[in-house]
């Protein structure tokens, strides 16, 4: 499953999602109201319940057929994701906002999201949270260690640049987190250089 919330950094999920389809991954996706909002602020695109499947393919620049994607609205708390019995490999947060980290780690189930993540974490599978915001408060932190306390990675949006060196571009700094997170996930990927134990090695 992969979640987006609110937080700004649209480009982080696309890049998680992009590296899971090309996986040939099946993705169970949801996107919180805050986030559509992030969505159309960030792209200009506006992401719609009722027009997903063409809203997803705009967002990623990618024709989606064929694709394993199933869309569930943010508010339907109904949705199979919300039940421990539906199958799942687990879940990614991301970008993870203060709030849906705090709602997820007290188990406020606030909306599909929260709920989702709260499931796979009482399920015991895998559940990637991606923060971006900086810096982060005392209550934020507390969250974030009650989280990786109950099972969940922690992993945040901190670009390494080894791969491609000081002059690396948005899109690389972006597919370096994108691809920690499927490493978290242990979905193969080709987004970054990985570090070879020599200085500049094989970088362009």
């Amino acid at each position: 499953m992969v979640g987006v919330s609110g937080a700004s950094g649209t480009p982080y999920p696309a890049a998680v999602l992009g590296g899971l389809l090309d996986a040939g991954e099946s993705v169970d996706l949801v996107v919180s109201r805050a986030a559509r909002l992030t969505i159309l602020d960030e792209t200009g695109r506006p992401f719609r319940d009722a027009h997903w499947k063409d809203d997803l393919g705009a967002w990623l620049d990618r024709d989606l057929t064929g694709a394993d994607v199933a869309y569930w609205p943010a508010g339907d708390l109904a949705a199979g994701p919300s039940s421990g019995s539906y199958p799942t490999r687990g879940m990614v947060v991301v970008p993870a906002s203060t709030a849906a980290c705090a709602g997820i780690a007290i188990g406020l189930s606030k909306d599909l999201l929260q709920r989702a993540a709260e499931v796979n974490l009482k399920e015991r599978r895998p559940v990637v949270v991606v923060p971006r915001e900086t810096p982060v408060t005392r209550s934020h932190l507390e969250h974030l260690i009650t989280l990786h306390d109950a099972g969940a990675v922690v992993l945040p949006a901190s670009p390494g640049f080894y791969g491609a060196g000081a002059a690396a571009s948005a899109q690389q700094l972006v597919d370096f987190v994108a691809g920690k997170v499927l490493d978290a996930l242990g979905v193969p990927h080709s987004l970054f250089r990985r570090w070879s134990g020599e200085l500049g090695a094989d970088r362009d």
